[in-house]
């Protein structure tokens, strides 16, 4: 086009024009072959190039616009230091703030194993085959009535055989009668010498059978606290960033991997409760272009093979200890010269253990009130008349808004078009005037995806309700948090308790539900992320945090230990059920039912 161009001019004569061309004519492959050089840059840098059509005019011209906005970046980056701990991150604590931590952190210190040079080899770790327990006879007599506590000894031993000399075992117990429906969570004490006490409280008349299980020996214990303390990002995450037809995606978490210091990040701690998250800056877009969060996957090849051999379904993952002697006692009547049980109350003795409440005939009895039985739908709606009931955290709080939304047919779910098992989700019951609603927590989540739109963390929830007595705040948080520091789940409910500080004090009438964590299935694999040792350090943290709000609790972990259903992540209907029903109890608490 050049030449031709030239030929024209040279034929009408115009000098200054070809002397014009003929230095055009001279740097036109240099023009060119710098073009071609940045179209070929271009293509390289980009990760995603989604939809590119033949259109190349146009598509170009957004190209260049989506590109000038990637490079627009909206001023400097916060510091942010990368740490191994991600406890470290986040606002500096107050010193109360500091002495509250350490007085948890305390009060949930497992036993450290004794020094040695080498790990112990598997024959020298705990076996629940080789271990045993016996039932320790009654004081003073040989029979054991209503309102006294059974006491069990556990003795643990290596898989030669040899009993252990110290302690840190997991261990879990239980009392039941599956003729009756009844059982109740046991308490075990740790005696840091290879024995154990089991405790139990008798609460009704019948044969009753111990169960002691081991979850995971001493030496799979100090592993998972290694993991939690130094691989925090055994679960990674993810998001998507989008510009036109850019699209990148990164790395995220609460604090990225140390071996990725020079990477700049997008800084998205949120400004109302501090709490931090960040993503590494994709290469060609700005940090306000992200558009979701999701779960990555985990992390594999997190301990060596010695280690896996710790963690062996059937063989030391929730395995059942067997007795030496019988298993089982036959509970007789309360004596008559003795105070009655009904209000509670089992006088405590220095060592006497009282649990939450227990289960008989298959309903939960709570030492928290009367539980009412809430078994037909016009119950239920009866009582959440007028209610506005709000369901903030995991899946596990999900499963109570789905079980309503199913067993009351008045309750219609209005369509949101929220991503299944994601949310938000919203039920109404327009006669009854009855208003249900769930939302998941801010990140850490592991959902599939979630829209940055509808990242909200339950902090800034509460602060923009307005409560009230018929006003029902229903919290589960717990199960995403298994991977990280405790350090972490502790400031993540230390701002939910700020919320909730502030909300009960405009709306003194609110009713405020907490559910703690519940025991699940596990396997090697579910062990290191998700193990009940995990959920159990988490929920003896949850409990002193919230004591003294005037909070009701809903003890999953012993309404799961307790029932003789497999565990699950999602405890099975029967469960749930009599979960609503102590819910349900406390929102009606003038309901006259038979308990």
């Amino acid at each position: 086009m050049l030449k031709a161009e030239y030929e024209a001019l040279a034929n009408h004569g115009r000098p200054k024009g070809v002397i014009m061309c003929r230095n055009l004519s001279k740097y036109a492959p240099l023009f060119l072959l710098l073009a071609l050089s940045g179209l070929i840059f271009l293509l390289r840098n980009i990760h995603t190039l989604e939809n590119l059509s033949c259109h190349t005019a146009s598509t170009l011209f957004q190209l260049q616009n989506s590109i000038h906005t990637a490079f627009a970046q909206k001023g400097p980056l916060p510091p942010y230091h990368n740490d191994t701990f991600c406890s470290h991150l986040g606002l500096e604590l107050t010193p109360d703030e500091a002495l509250e931590d350490r007085y948890l952190l305390n009060a949930i210190a497992w036993p450290k194993l004794p020094a040695r040079p080498a790990p112990a080899p598997l024959r020298q770790t705990s076996d629940p085959v080789h271990s045993l327990f016996a039932i320790l006879p009654s004081k003073g007599r040989r029979e054991w009535h209503v309102g006294d506590q059974l006491e069990a000894l556990v003795q643990m031993h290596d898989f030669q055989g040899r009993p252990k000399r110290y302690g840190g075992d997991f261990l879990v117990a239980r009392l039941h009668s599956p003729e009756l429906g009844a059982g109740v969570a046991g308490r075990v004490v740790d005696h840091l010498n290879g024995f154990y006490s089991a405790l139990f409280p008798l609460l009704w008349q019948g044969t009753v059978e111990v169960v002691i299980t081991m979850v995971h020996s001493s030496e799979a214990v100090a592993v998972l606290q290694r993991l939690q303390e130094q691989r925090p990002d055994r679960v990674f995450f993810k998001s998507l960033f989008r510009s036109g037809f850019l699209s990148e995606t990164t790395l995220c978490n609460m604090c990225l991997p140390p071996n990725q210091p020079q990477e700049p990040l997008c800084n998205y701690t949120d400004l109302h409760t501090g709490e931090p998250w960040y993503c590494l800056k994709p290469k060609m877009l700005s940090c306000d272009t992200r558009i979701n969060h999701a779960k990555g996957g985990y992390q594999k090849h997190l301990i060596t093979n010695k280690e896996a051999l710790l963690f062996q379904s059937g063989v030391n993952i929730k395995v059942v200890i067997h007795a030496s002697g019988p298993d089982r006692i036959n509970v007789l009547p309360k004596k008559i010269d003795e105070p009655e049980l009904e209000n509670v109350s089992i006088k405590p003795e220095p060592v006497k253990y009282t649990p939450s409440g227990y289960y008989y005939r298959g309903s939960w009895r709570s030492f928290g009130g009367t539980t009412s039985q809430f078994n037909d739908s016009s119950s239920i709606t009866q009582c959440l008349t007028g209610k506005v009931i709000h369901m903030y955290g995991d899946s596990t709080v999900r499963q109570w808004f789905e079980y309503l939304n199913a067993f009351v047919p008045e309750i219609k779910e209005f369509n949101l078009h929220s991503p299944k098992n994601v949310g938000p989700f919203m039920a109404v019951d327009s006669k009854h005037n009855i208003l249900l609603k769930y939302r998941c927590h801010g990140p850490p989540i592991r959902f599939s995806t979630v829209s940055t739109s509808e990242l909200r963390y339950v902090a800034n929830e509460l602060d923009g309700l307005p409560g009230g007595p018929d006003t029902v705040v229903v919290l589960s948080i717990w199960a995403h948090f298994s991977t990280f520091p405790v350090e972490v789940y502790i400031r993540r409910m230390r701002h939910i308790r700020r919320a909730l500080v502030r909300l009960l004090d405009r709306s003194p009438g609110t009713l405020v539900v907490i559910r703690s964590a519940n025991l699940q299935a596990l396997d090697q694999e579910v062990s290191l992320y998700n193990s009940d040792w995990f959920s159990l350090q988490r929920d003896r943290v949850l409990r002193p945090m919230f004591m003294g709000l005037g909070v009701v609790f809903v003890d999953a972990w012993e309404m799961t230990l307790a029932h003789n259903l497999p565990h699950q992540l999602h405890p099975p209907p029967a469960i749930i059920k009599n979960m609503m029903d102590l819910i349900l109890s406390h929102v009606c608490p003038t309901k006259k039912k038979k308990s």
